[in-house]
């Protein structure tokens, strides 16, 4: 196949090694020379994640860990790595934003290093496709997904028969209506192609214009689907129906121009942070064990280090403290620095003489009142919040009034980044108005800026979506106030994402195809392409831009791979270790198609060594060109939405839930979710909660595990005879319920009482205080805590007796086997939660289920299972994806 581009467009890195332009046969076969003996697994899955050793590389390293990498220069400089949506930012800026990501769930967070250990390989855990036989997990895991592809292009071949069909009986209505109107009227005939079609085709595919798929536009926009047409309809009612879907057609061009209708028109700008509160005269920053005074804008400096003490993973880190203390010397310096009690200059040299302790207790103790304030108190802020937010929350767009999504501007404060980010810890300076441009329809007001400031400007540009932006000054991107998720914009943007992965069902069997080939290519540049393009679409990695190096921190994708990030394993082991989006590091090892192994040696073939590119001849924009020939608007980010999506909808289509409780429902959606997690690697890092949680969770289990066996024993008091009918086995307690954690959550139930006795007196003397009332005692207080005592002594009698008084007004044996089966439910549902987020605690099942699942999946899942969508879908989500619950209704066969 044709290159997209002549070696002469080719990107050469000054300073580093090329590879060759083309590949002889002998070069093939030297790779093959090194082949191991072992038989290769089966590629497709992630099989590890773990530590590398690699002694064979020698890998220059910074102080902050991470690799130097040669600059890499190319013919299209692009200043922003690849991210999901660039929808949103203005086109003279999208290049340069950086949107922020919905959740933590980010799905290229590889499994990192935690406390110096790694987690165990998706062998050694437990997951949906644990079974007792002996074939390895990530070996089902690949057949599974090598089953899907093997459907999708089954699928793909039908789509495109269907299609042919129903354009062939298109063609042949137009062709007998044609032939009813006088000759005059009759359109010219167009030349032919020799497949009945005038339309260019491209690697095999016929390549439409926009216009002639009806898949971006608006539900209520969508063309009608054409049915063959009844033999006997008349010539006159065939020509109306031609003109109704040409009218139809013209409707779906123009209509992307016609939801975005005249852009916003009218709204209140957007709402600073308050001003700064000077520390109270007695708390001090101390330097060297001595207080020092601090002009007003190093003191605030101060305090976005000092307030944040209890956050030791950025505090504790090197890099945080290096770069804050960098820049708050750069402020000390501006004004006119520290001085002690007496009014001496003192030189602040050294980061570790800085003692921020009685800050980060001043900030603690108003924290802590806050929490404390009575419910009148908080219930008061909270209005005074909302009525100064009323303004802002909405805008007029286009006549409608939508949602504003964030229209607070950030406070200043210390800069966090997420992974390894090298700027973490930097100032995050206070934004003002004279940097803030705001979008404003022409006739409207514009919004006032705070007294004595002024906008940078005021620009009318009805076609971009943002209300205000303004570049932040630690990476120099732009942030933009924008409608909110659940806006009819927003919900446009996430259907046509969607249905372009829908779209590319009809030909992901000739793209694989097409680059199952090419990996065999003479050409160089057409070997990487479809070497990158078998990564991308198997492994869901990103596609990655070149980036600043000076400027912006080192990430990199699929194209922008270096020779220090990808280790090799034979026989078809393939290791990837580099810092991925948002700086967090991407560690995972692959199988891989023999073929591919041997290309990624041959890509890093001598004289290449760290710092040099993988893919040398290949760019993203070169990438991106060459999918398009496929289908229009087809990037490199599709595949990641399709494959999770088309993924989601196979393992729906087999589901059976008959028998199942509610809580099972949800479970056998999480465990989809979960494969699906799992086939596309959407990898998150462990929370650091994750165990405190889950101990507390198996603590719950245990709770009512000890509240069966009282039970139980009542029933014993209620019947002596029940031992000798049901057996002593019934009645004995589970082993790990120990007469020590008894005897400690005896405790934590008489803590608990006294804790909610007093909540519950403080609430009601509240509510006497705002009605007017006298207000309760302690006496009546110490009358409400005897329940406290009575519960103790009961505990104590129990632990001596061995025997459990029956609770209840008239107990009675059916009575508490009743409370018996409510109480194995709740323990089946919270067993059901616990397995759950233990298998999820490595997958980020909100990052697939929010991004790349196509929600009208999980829809036709509630309906068809009877399963609320609250149970998959918080408030927020559901306006967010009001289009797809609208748009599916009570349907339970509507397919990706």
């Amino acid at each position: 196949m044709a290159s997209d581009s002549s070696d002469d467009d080719r990107p050469l890195a000054r300073g580093t090694h090329m590879s060759a332009a083309t590949i002889s046969a002998a070069e093939d076969r030297e790779m093959d020379r090194t082949d191991s003996k072992a038989r290769p697994l089966p590629p497709g899955v992630s099989v590890r994640n773990g530590p590398v050793i690699e002694d064979k590389m020698d890998i220059d390293s910074t102080p902050n860990g991470t690799t130097k990498r040669k600059s890499r220069s190319s013919v299209t400089q692009v200043k922003k790595e690849e991210s999901d949506s660039d929808d949103g930012a203005p086109l003279a800026k999208r290049q340069k934003s950086k949107h922020k990501q919905q959740e933590s769930d980010s799905d290229d967070e590889p499994i990192a290093k935690k406390n110096g250990k790694l987690p165990p390989s998706i062998k050694e855990t437990e997951t949906l496709e644990s079974s007792d036989d002996d074939q390895p997990l990530g070996t089902k895991l690949a057949q599974r997904k090598a089953s899907i592809e093997k459907a999708a292009a089954k699928e793909a071949k039908a789509l495109r028969a269907a299609d042919k069909k129903k354009a062939a009986a298109k063609k042949a209505i137009k062709e007998e209506s044609d032939d009813d109107e006088p000759l005059a009227k009759q359109p010219k005939k167009h030349q032919s192609n020799g497949t009945g079609s005038s339309a260019k085709k491209t690697n095999g595919v016929k390549v439409k214009k926009e216009s002639e798929s009806d898949s971006d536009a608006p539900i209520a926009k969508k063309g009608k689907k054409v049915a063959a047409p009844a033999k006997k309809a008349s010539a006159a009612s065939k020509s109306a129906k031609v003109k109704e879907e040409e009218k139809e057609e013209k409707s779906n061009e123009n209509s992307e121009e016609e939801e975005r209708g005249g852009g916003v028109s009218l709204h209140n700008g957007v709402l600073f942070p308050p001003p700064y509160e000077p520390l109270p005269s007695h708390v001090k920053l101390y330097y060297d064990g001595k207080p020092v005074n601090l002009h007003v804008e190093a003191e605030e400096v101060a305090t976005f280090f000092g307030s944040m003490l209890h956050a030791t993973q950025h505090v504790e880190n090197p890099v945080f403290q290096k770069n804050f203390f960098t820049d708050f010397k750069e402020v000390l310096d501006k004004t006119g620095g520290a001085k002690d009690m007496d009014g001496n200059p003192v030189d602040i040299k050294e980061f570790k003489k800085l003692d921020f302790t009685k800050i980060y207790e001043h900030f603690r103790s108003i924290s802590e009142a806050k929490k404390n304030r009575p419910a009148a108190e908080k219930k008061a802020e909270k209005e005074a919040k909302a009525k100064l937010e009323a303004p802002y929350m909405y805008c007029k767009w286009d006549g409608r009034k939508e949602k504003v999504g964030n229209f607070r501007v950030e406070p200043p404060g210390l800069f966090r980044g997420r992974g390894e980010h090298p700027k973490t810890g930097k100032v995050k300076k206070r934004v003002m108005p004279e940097q803030i441009t705001i979008n404003i329809g022409k006739d409207a007001k514009v919004p006032d800026p705070p007294p004595g400031h002024k906008w940078k400007a005021v620009q009318h540009d009805n076609k971009a979506t943002w209300l205000a932006m303004w570049q932040e000054n630690v990476n120099g991107n732009y942030k933009y106030v924008m409608l909110a998720a659940n806006s009819s914009i927003k919900g446009q943007s996430d259907f046509k994402k969607f249905e372009k992965a829908r779209e590319l069902k009809k030909h992901i069997d000739r793209i694989r195809a097409d680059y199952t080939r090419d990996l065999k290519s003479e050409v160089m540049a057409e070997r990487q392409r479809a070497t990158a393009m078998y990564l991308i679409d198997k492994f869901a990695l990103r596609a990655g831009n070149e980036k600043d190096t000076e400027n912006e921190a080192e990430t990199v994708g699929c194209c922008s791979l270096k020779y220090e990030h990808v280790t090799l394993k034979e026989p078809n082991t393939v290791i990837f270790d580099f810092l991925g989006k948002d700086s967090i590091r991407f560690y995972n090892e692959f199988q891989v198609d023999r073929q591919v192994f041997k290309n990624l040696k041959m890509f890093k073939k001598p004289p290449k060594e760290p710092g040099d590119d993988i893919f040398d001849r290949l760019t993203t924009t070169q990438l991106n060109k060459h999918l398009s020939s496929y289908m229009p608007g087809l990037t490199a980010k599709v595949f990641r939405t399709y494959n999770a999506s088309y993924t989601m909808s196979r393992l729906l289509k087999g589901l059976k839930a008959d028998g199942l409780s509610m809580a099972e429902k949800v479970k056998l959606y999480n465990d989809c979710n979960r494969e699906v997690a799992i086939l596309c690697n959407h990898k998150r890092t462990v929370g650091a909660s994750h165990e405190a949680q889950m101990e507390k969770l198996g603590d719950r289990i245990k709770g009512l595990k000890y509240q069966k066996w009282r039970t139980k024993m009542m029933m014993l008091e209620v019947d002596p005879k029940l031992k000798k009918k049901k057996g002593a086995e019934y009645f004995e307690r589970e082993a790990d319920l120990t007469d020590e954690w008894i005897q400690n959550h005896q405790k934590f139930l008489v803590e608990e009482l006294r804790t909610k006795i007093q909540k519950k007196f403080e609430k009601d003397n509240e509510k006497l205080a705002a009605d007017g009332e006298k207000p309760l005692t302690d006496k009546d207080l110490k009358e409400r805590m005897k329940a406290v005592s009575e519960l103790e002594a009961k505990f104590k009698k129990e632990n001596k007796t061995g025997k459990v008084e029956p609770e209840g007004k008239n107990p009675t044996v059916e009575k508490l086997e009743a409370a018996i089966v409510k109480l194995d439910e709740r323990i089946k549902t919270l067993e059901l939660q616990s397995a759950d987020r233990e298998g999820n605690k490595e997958v980020a099942l909100g990052t697939s289920k929010i991004n790349y699942i196509d929600p009208r999946l999980t829809v036709v899942f509630s309906n068809k299972f009877k399963v609320p969508i609250e149970k998959f879908f918080s408030k927020t989500l559901r306006e967010k994806f009001r289009w797809a619950i609208e748009s599916v209704g009570d349907s339970t066969d509507w397919e990706f």
